[in-house]
């Protein structure tokens, strides 16, 4: 009997890129002493790019840094540029320090800054506490 050889014919699969063309959307910098969150998404609130500080490779307390708010928004914004977008509206969220460098950053990368809005959750002292205890 003659011997056959098994050849692996397995294609790589790729994803297709899929480009869209959208115009005005939304961007969502969620900024906290630990870490930043930038989030491009469409008025719909589809998200169309993402980054956070952790994905770019700092660890500890520099992921909460102003510089590293900016390249998040470089690298999540090229993205968006890449989409098409031209005009954003910023939500901010959160108390740390990268909320102003990432909004500077955003109109150095050619986008049109339409509306500025913070959208930190504002504590109320919460529920009304249980009733005294009594022995």
């Amino acid at each position: 009997m003659a011997s056959v050889k098994k050849t692996d014919t397995k294609k790589k699969t790729t994803r297709k890129k899929v480009v869209r063309n959208i115009d005005k959307g939304q961007v969502h910098i969620t900024t906290s002493f630990n870490n930043n969150l930038i989030v491009f998404t469409d008025m719909q609130g589809n998200v169309i790019s993402s980054c956070s500080s952790g994905r770019l490779g700092l660890k500890g307390s520099k992921k909460s840094t102003p510089f590293a708010a900016q390249t998040c928004v470089e690298q999540a914004g090229k993205v968006a540029l890449d989409n098409g977008m031209k005009s954003v509206e910023v939500y901010v969220k959160g108390p740390g320090n990268g909320r102003e460098s990432a909004i500077r950053c955003l109109s150095t990368l050619g986008f049109t800054v339409t509306l500025i809005k913070d959208v930190s959750p504002i504590a109320h002292n919460g529920c009304r506490p249980p009733k005294r205890r009594r022995i």
